[in-house]
Order: C-alpha cells, then structure tokens, then sequence
C-alpha cells in the first residue's frame, strides 16, 4: 500500500497536526486519501455517518481529506473512564471495559488481525494512507506488546517520517535517542525529519539542521514555525478540534506546506528512497 506513517519522539509534538495538514494537500491535489490510527486513547470522540464511534482526531483529519469518517480509520478507541479502566471501542463499537494491564495480555493478537484488516480495507478504497503514531516508538517496557507505532509501520510497510517538537527544548537529543533506541531494521524506515513548532529566525537553526542531518543520516524534511491560529492536539482544552472550520484546516494546511520540502513527502510516500 501507498502512504507513510508520521511517528513523534513524544506526546504533544503535533502528529496528529501534521497527519492533517497531508491529508488535505494531498486531498487538494485530487488523491484519494484516508487517515489512520490503529489505537487511540482518548475521552474525545464523535460518530460516523453508520453510528460508529471514532476518535475526534481522526475525523479531522477525514475532513481535510474530503472523506466521510470510517470506523477502520480508528479501528481500535480506548476510552478512560476512570481506576484505570478505559472502554475499549472496536470498529466504533463498545466492546468491553478493561484494565490496562488486562488489555495489553489479552487484546494484543486479535488487535493485530484487526489493524491488519483495517489497513487492507482502506488501501482497496484510497491511493494513499496517512498512518499517524501514538506517543513514543521507543518505550521498550512496551514494545513487545505495541499496536501503535512500528508494528503498524511494518504491516502496511510504509516509510516514517519523526516528529520533534522544539518549543522546550531538547530537540536534538530527542531526535538522536529516538532513532538510537530503534531497531536498526525499524529506524531504516524513517525517511524524513519535520522539527515543529519553532519560534524564531529559521536561518539561525541552520547549523542545527546541518548536525542533525550529518549525525542521523536522514533529511530534516522541515522545520515548521510555531502557527499562532495552530488547531489544538488531541485534548486540547482551547478548541476541541471537531469544532475546526475548514479555513483553519485550509490554513494550517498551507503554512504545513510553506515550510516542509513538500516534494520530498511526495517522494516518500511513493516508497522512493531519500
């Protein structure tokens, strides 16, 4: 399948933003494109046009893509409802109430058939899948068991672009533990860095640009400034994002696109190597 999955070297960088932004350029470039999250835990959600229950995330991002929300596009919500027990919604439907630690042992296989499906669903329907991560690839107390990051990666075997965020700091070294802490099979996969929220004169994080590209190996893709009319992240308390007008996400879309190389994703996502 087409597409590229945008994974962060934390919470909060803007992942979900920047799966936004693609989705509605490529949208107005005329390609059919749908997002993606296999799990996402979130008290934020909305319905489907069929009754089905999606996070608030990826219906914004079906909207910039011009595309009616499906449950596949979130195929797995899990939605705290408190002592450590969330709701676990399947293909927008409430499956069970569970524990994290109950979840994570018995859920693990049957999440695996159930993104795989999913995937294959949407890639019959659309030319490009936007695939977007959750927290860090790199939590090694959880890797064995996660359903979010690299092991999506690897079953739709699309290419990664890393998050980093830069608004406090510590940017360098999130980036450089990030792809250290990877799988060397796994960090090969990352094809792109986007720095994002940067304030300032971009032309003086040159020599910052230039170290991480000779350090890592990989093109820093765009170094994105902070937008002051930004839609909030997920859970975000100033604007919930299913409240968004299309001109934000036209907006945001732009000024994404003004400061990323735009050909380069193109590239990626059509699996040619950077």
């Amino acid at each position: 399948m087409k597409g590229l999955m945008v994974q962060g070297t934390a919470s909060s960088v803007g992942k979900s933003l920047v799966c936004t932004a693609i989705c509605r350029l490529l949208a107005n470039e005329g390609k059919q494109v749908a997002p993606f999250k296999s799990q996402n835990m979130s008290s934020l959600s909305l319905h489907t046009e069929d009754g089905l229950e999606i996070s608030v995330s990826q219906s914004l991002q079906a909207r910039a893509a011009k595309t009616p929300y499906k449950a596949e596009m979130n195929p797995i919500l899990l939605k705290p409802v408190g002592n450590m027990e969330s709701d676990i919604i399947i293909l927008g439907k409430k499956l069970s109430k569970m524990n994290g630690m109950h979840y994570r042992e018995q859920f693990f296989e049957e999440g695996q058939k159930l993104i795989g499906n999913s995937l294959r669903q949407l890639a019959s329907s659309f030319d490009y899948l936007i695939l977007e991560g959750a927290g860090s690839p790199v939590e090694v107390n959880l890797r064995d068991r996660e359903l979010v990051n690299m092991r999506v990666a690897d079953l739709a075997d699309v290419p990664v672009i890393l998050v980093a965020n830069i608004e406090y700091g510590g940017v360098f070294a999130s980036i450089v533990g990030t792809l250290a802490l990877l799988p060397e099979a796994q960090r090969a996969r990352v094809q792109g860095i986007i720095i994002n929220k940067f304030r300032g004169d971009i032309s003086l994080f040159q020599e910052g640009i230039d170290f991480i590209e000779s350090y890592t190996g990989i093109d820093v893709i765009g170094v994105v400034p902070y937008f002051a009319n930004e839609l909030e992240e997920e859970d975000g308390e100033a604007k919930n994002e299913q409240n968004a007008s299309d001109e934000e996400i036209e907006d945001w879309a732009n000024h994404f696109k003004k400061h990323v190389k735009w050909g380069k994703i193109i590239s990626i996502l059509n699996g040619v190597k950077q």
